[in-house]
């Protein structure tokens, strides 16, 4: 792959979240010496040209011409590029082409997908073709999934090092968050509902935690959609919305790895309010929005907050590790800026570098299971994510 043009190639620069990632680029990279060459793709040249303007690119920015529904013109894209970052979604509805490319073609790629039951059926569709074109695919490349991916590889890791064993059972527990989720993640909830009318026996992909394991089913899982109150943590807990796509990548991620968690590991996700009455109402006010978790008017894709609104964005998540005997182990994973734009636009860059500088054997995985402990490295060093152990 070594005399392809460019390190990495933004495909869907032209809009928001697109945007976001070739900011992050010129911001963190500009023109170091060692700066990855990128250019910046999408459908409409003369919207390339206003965005590298706007924000700011230096003339020379190079830009391609792609488009989802030209396979040739993707086809060209896979030949220059060692790396695509696709933010170009609802996936079910314009990623394919695109994935098919790259996996036969060897070129690395990542992108945002919290669609799962896609996410099985191009598993089942290309991942021979990426092992043997050695193209390393990573799905859920932002804020689904990768804290929680991460977060709980890391909290492994050290439960290793203090008890010589994995944890059989994690909670991960999002103890705040600032921001507002993407309009491409409602526009993706709102496509997997689609498609499970129309296609039934996608239902239990969607279900079961295990459903991006294919061949492989654990153990029962605990639920997550009931409020109760965790008496170690003093707090109410409540369903969090994006866990039916996290425990299923963080489930893949211990699957391709070998099960280094083990074939018995339990895991879940819950949002923590408050302790007494108030939080006991907050969670169940919680639970009852999970019908309809992004309202009446649910954002657009292509639109977002505001650059103020960005940066005083945060999260914070809490993974409590149990191990039989009932000693336990906490890790915490926290980002700066807001988690559905901010941070995701970061985390999706510094997996687009980490793909790069991989030597990870191709498939189709999560950044979990391709690039672990480096990634995590690059998201400390380049995206402002902290991750530690939190003693008592």
């Amino acid at each position: 792959m070594t005399d392809k043009q460019f390190d990495i190639v933004i495909y869907g620069a032209t809009g928001y979240t697109g945007r976001l990632v070739a900011e992050h680029f010129l911001r963190e990279y500009g023109d170091k010496p060692d700066a990855p060459t990128w250019a910046m793709a999408g459908r409409n040249p003369d919207k390339l040209a206003e965005v590298k303007r706007e924000i700011g690119a230096p003339d020379d920015t190079p830009t391609i011409v792609a488009d989802a529904a030209d396979a040739t013109s993707l086809d060209r894209m896979c030949e220059q590029a060692k790396v695509i970052i696709t933010t170009v979604g609802p996936y079910q509805l314009y990623g394919e082409p695109l994935l098919a490319a790259c996996a036969k073609s060897g070129t690395h790629y990542a992108d945002l997908c919290g669609e799962p039951a896609w996410m099985r059926q191009m598993i089942d569709k290309y991942h021979e073709d990426a092992k043997a074109s050695g193209a390393r695919i990573s799905f859920s490349s932002g804020f689904d999934s990768i804290p929680f991916d991460l977060g709980v590889l890391m909290l492994q890791e050290e439960a290793k090092e203090r008890f010589g064993a994995p944890c059989p059972r994690i909670r991960g527990r999002v103890r705040a968050m600032k921001g507002t989720f993407s309009g491409g993640t409602a526009a993706s909830l709102t496509e997997s509902m689609k498609a499970m009318a129309r296609d039934p026996s996608l239902i239990p992909i969607m279900r079961s935690p295990f459903g991006l394991t294919p061949g492989f089913d654990g153990p029962d899982q605990p639920g997550g959609m009931v409020p109760k109150y965790e008496n170690d943590l003093g707090k109410w807990a409540a369903p969090f919305v994006m866990a039916p796509i996290n425990t299923k990548n963080v489930h893949r991620t211990n699957f391709l790895r070998g099960h280094p968690y083990g074939e018995d590991f339990r895991y879940d996700e819950m949002v923590l309010t408050s302790p007494g009455e108030a939080g006991k109402a907050a969670a169940n006010a919680a639970a009852e929005m999970m019908k309809n978790p992004f309202g009446a008017k649910p954002p657009k894709p292509g639109e977002g907050p505001t650059a103020e609104e960005r940066e005083n964005g945060h999260y914070d998540v809490l993974f409590i590790g149990e191990m039989p005997d009932g000693q336990t182990i906490r890790y915490a994973v926290k980002g700066r800026y807001d988690p559905g734009y901010g941070s995701t636009s970061r985390m999706i860059g510094e997996t687009g570098m980490a793909l790069l500088e991989s030597d990870a054997p191709g498939g189709i995985g999560t950044p979990g299971s391709i690039l672990g402990k480096a990634l995590v490295e690059r998201l400390r060093k380049h995206a402002e994510l902290t991750f530690g152990v939190e003693e008592g």
